[in-house]
């Protein structure tokens, strides 16, 4: 009988390390999966370091957009001094000018890209 009662006490024991066993492989499960998603956090293309990159980025973007905003703005201005029928006297002297080559004896021309 007395052997009997020390199998059980043993494996009780087995079975309480065997909890133990599940319960800290389990929690391995949980710290690995912090883990993986706080370094994919801060790196990889989808991380908060990229989001900063994209705001610079966007930043540039929107400055950029601005300048061509400005060009295409002083283009259609002067597009629009050459058209409609009646044609703006200077920009026609400028134009000139500038193809042919001509000048005042007393003026100075300054070609600017």
């Amino acid at each position: 009988m007395r052997f009997v009662y020390e199998m059980i006490r043993i494996m009780n024991g087995v079975a309480n390390i065997s909890r133990s066993v599940a319960q800290a492989w389990l929690t391995g499960v949980w710290l690995f999966l912090i883990a993986y998603f706080a370094f994919h956090t801060f790196q990889g293309d989808s991380s908060l370091a990229a989001l900063k990159h994209l705001g610079v980025q966007q930043l540039k973007l929107e400055a950029q957009a601005a300048d061509v905003a400005q060009q295409k703005f002083a283009l259609e201005m002067r597009v629009s001094k050459m058209g409609g029928g009646m044609l703006d006297p200077d920009l026609l002297e400028e134009l000139v000018r500038g193809k042919l080559g001509f000048t005042h004896p007393d003026e100075v021309i300054v070609f600017l890209n």
